[in-house]
């Protein structure tokens, strides 16, 4: 059987800039036993939120199950070039943010 992951938050959408860097993510966060629908977090309170210990996953709401997630891979915070990088999955050495499995709005 699988270990259940624990965690704070679920990330189901991102909004890019031009650029390339994430403007804000659409998530689910963790309060107390339950989840929150859904809230818009801008990138640097991700980023925050993340380097203060909360674990946020990649994933979507099991629909008529309301704090049921599927969720795939954690966010991550990396460095690139002296630069921080969101990502999801494999992609430990992406230039710019980069979610696996997450759409873009």
């Amino acid at each position: 059987m699988a270990k259940k992951v624990k965690y704070d938050g679920v990330v189901d959408a991102a909004h890019y800039n031009p650029d390339g860097t994430i403007e804000w993510v659409r998530a689910y966060e963790r309060r107390g036993p339950t989840f929150s629908d859904y809230v818009l977090i801008p990138r640097k309170a991700l980023i925050e939120k993340i380097k203060s210990g909360k674990v946020f996953m990649a994933g979507q709401r099991v629909v008529g199950l309301a704090s049921t997630f599927e969720v795939t891979s954690q966010v991550r915070v990396t460095n690139h070039q002296g630069k921080e990088v969101l990502v999801s999955g494999n992609a430990d050495t992406a230039e710019s943010d980069h979610l696996e499995n997450v759409p873009i709005i």
